[in-house]
């Protein structure tokens, strides 16, 4: 039954993710820590062996988990994160209208429908509009409350044809961009010759996620649909499947009848759970409501460690060092010393997601040092 609420697993990214170590460790004692430190002789090897075309880099299990990766933060909770999404639909289906929604939440930082909105500048390419058009919308939608952080332009250059540059200029001068949205994918792809076969739709997809995971943000493409039903309706994006196979996920929206105002918008992504969300279409303000969720979003289960960490936190005034058996010590929950810096590499993200807690783990000539702190300063 399609009100009946479905439970899903997170999807795990299995694809080529690009994130980088934002802290790596190693074991603890002095001797070991000046072991550790670089010579010219190995930094040299790694050069050479990073220009040998036979070498391939890899990475074992057990640095993995002595590694802190950057987490990704999301924009809307449980549905919109860093990365490149496909946003896809008929034509005249109100695409544009629910894009101009979604900047419009992000740059002012208020929830989209119940979900919890992370505030930041937003560019969003109306390359089908005019600015009239533009106003006009965005006066029907939201009145007169404006915002400083939602930037639109209704002309841009093409991929391989100075975008890139555009983008790179803009994010520089404008460093919390969060979102892009290039509305349509088609006005910004070269036109003839080999275009539409699974490497080229693949190589632009892969071209622009390259630009968002390099400077985390999030990059929403606004495309078409085919006429043709199918059994998977994601096979139902217009051109071949390079286009997903490259990005991090996609939106498909459709509407159940043309003349309607109710429609459906799937998600599937690697970052996010799939889920099916029902809305309706003010027909006032043309803006999007919720109706309600297909999917009921699994959630990780309690942790026992962060949440006794924070308390230690907020005992010490938001800040506390020391090392990982001292940390042991003190938290009640069983856990071995060297276990424990391991656990926080892989719980750091969600430490900061629930609690507003950064941890860093760092070697000092005193031994390796776990720090912990929160910035009450930081409303992210």
């Amino acid at each position: 039954m399609e009100n009946k609420k479905e439970k899903t697993a997170p999807d795990v990214s299995v694809g080529a993710d690009t994130e980088q170590p934002l802290f790596k460790n190693t074991t603890s004692s002095i001797s070991e820590y000046e072991g550790n430190i670089k010579s010219f002789e190995e930094m040299q090897r790694e050069m050479q062996l990073s220009l040998d075309p036979s070498h391939l880099k890899t990475v074992s299990m057990n640095e993995l988990f002595d590694t802190q990766y950057g987490s990704k933060q999301p924009l809307i909770d449980g549905l919109l994160y860093p990365g490149t999404y496909i946003f896809a639909g008929s034509p005249k289906l109100g695409k544009s209208f629910l894009m101009a929604q979604l900047a419009y939440h992000v740059s002012t930082g208020t929830p989209l429908w119940n979900y919890t909105t992370r505030k930041g500048t937003v560019l969003y390419l109306a390359l089908e509009d005019d600015y009239r058009r533009l106003q006009e919308r965005l006066y029907r939608m939201f009145g007169t409350e404006s915002t400083d952080n939602l930037y639109f332009s209704v002309s841009a250059k093409q991929l391989g044809k100075g975008l890139d540059e555009q983008l790179t200029r803009f994010v520089a001068e404008h460093t919390d961009t969060k979102l892009i949205i290039i509305d349509t994918l088609q006005k910004v792809r070269e036109v003839g010759g080999d275009n539409y076969s699974y490497a080229n739709d693949y190589q632009i997809i892969a071209r622009l996620k390259s630009f968002a995971d390099a400077h985390c943000l999030c990059m929403l493409l606004v495309h078409h649909t085919r006429k043709q039903n199918a059994d998977d309706k994601f096979d139902m994006i217009s051109g071949t499947s390079g286009l997903l196979g490259a990005a991090d996920g996609a939106f498909l929206l459709q509407k159940e009848k043309r003349t309607g105002n109710a429609a459906t918008m799937e998600v599937s992504g690697r970052d996010q759970q799939d889920q099916k969300l029902y809305l309706v279409r003010n027909t006032e303000t043309l803006l999007w409501d919720l109706q309600r969720a297909g999917t009921e979003l699994w959630k990780e289960p309690p942790e026992p460690l962060l949440d006794e960490i924070a308390e230690l936190i907020l005992k010490e005034n938001s800040y506390w060092e020391g090392s990982a058996t001292e940390l042991a010590s003190l938290v009640k929950v069983e856990v071995q010393p060297h276990v424990i810096t391991r656990k926080l590499n892989v719980l750091a993200g969600r430490l900061y997601a629930e609690h507003g807690i950064y941890f860093r783990s760092e070697r000092t000539h005193e031994g390796r040092k776990l720090r912990f702190w929160k910035d009450v300063t930081d409303k992210a």
